[in-house]
Parts: C-alpha cells; structure tokens; sequence
C-alpha cells in the first residue's frame, strides 16, 4: 500500500487548476486547499492591479504552500498552485518530498477565453502573457504528468485522476 496522494494541479492562471483540483480531491477522497487562498493580501492586491509578482513576492507564499502540504502528509490532499517554475516546485518539495504535479496545459487562446468569462477571480487577462512567460513545464526528473486542458472539464479529470492513478500515487481504495 501507498500513503494517500499529494498532488499538486499546476499550471498558469486560467487553465483550471481550482476545478480539476477539486473534483480530483472528490474522486481520491482527500481535503483540496486552492494555494490562492494562502497569498498574502499584498499578493493578491498587487495581481489585482495588473503587476506580475516577483520571485521575492512569491517566496512565503510558497513555503505556505509547502507546510500546507507537509501537515496533511498522513492524510493526503490535492492543491491548486501556478507553481510555474522548478524553483518553485523544489520549494513545495522541500516541505513535501512524495508530492506528484499534475501540470495543466492549454492554448494561450483557450485559457484567455476562461479568463475573460470568470469574474470572481483577482488575476485579470493582462497578466496572462507574464505567467506563460514565467512558465516552465516539468522536467523530466519531476515526478508528475501533462494533462491537456482544452476538452471538456470532465475529460480533464478523468485523465488527470487516471494519469494520478497510473503513477500509483494514492492507497488502492
């Protein structure tokens, strides 16, 4: 037997990461936390205005979003979090060794119509450009997976659990 998953649904702003993340923590019976929540309120002030966050910026965001991750270890949980570069994702890893990225992509074009229908999110289209800029996918020594994001909102769950599953990262149930 496995311990429960931590997983991580990854990807730029837009692409579905609150979404797939939740239905994902439904189907492999784990808590789900959007890492947007944990951003200080200078963060989210700053997206608000349309000014790309800095590394700096990010910095204890990320160490929240790790130890979130390290204090459900036991119990397992799936997060929402850009974590757009491999620093990043080494930072969450830090806290979180066994974690598993599901990485989220899509077309500029598919995500930016997402962006333009959601209107009870802070992260405004302008800064679309600045996050696939800032983007890096997985490395191949990551572990984690690709998920494309542009069908329906069920087929990307559906691969992206049986993607989870095929990488045996949760107790056979």
């Amino acid at each position: 037997m496995t311990s429960p998953p931590l997983i991580v649904v990854m990807g730029v702003s837009g692409c579905g990461k609150s979404t797939v993340g939740l239905a994902l923590a439904d189907r492999l019976r784990v808590p789900f936390r959007d890492a947007d929540d944990l951003h200080p309120a200078s963060n989210v002030a700053k997206m608000s205005r349309g000014i790309p966050l800095t590394d700096e910026d990010r910095a204890p965001w990320l160490v929240a979003v790790g130890q979130e991750l390290a204090a459900h270890g036991a119990a397992g949980m799936v997060i929402a979090c850009s974590a757009l570069k491999v620093a990043y994702r080494d930072v969450l890893r830090q806290h979180a060794p066994a974690v598993l990225f599901v990485h989220l992509e899509a077309s500029k074009q598919v995500i930016a119509k997402r962006m333009v229908v959601r209107s009870e999110h802070f992260m405004p289209l302008a800064l679309l450009d600045s996050q696939l800029a800032t983007l890096e996918p997985l490395k191949a020594d990551e572990s984690g997976c690709s998920v494309d994001a542009s069908p329906s909102i069920g087929t990307i769950i559906a691969v992206a659990e049986q993607e989870v599953r095929s990488h045996g990262a949760m107790q056979r149930q």
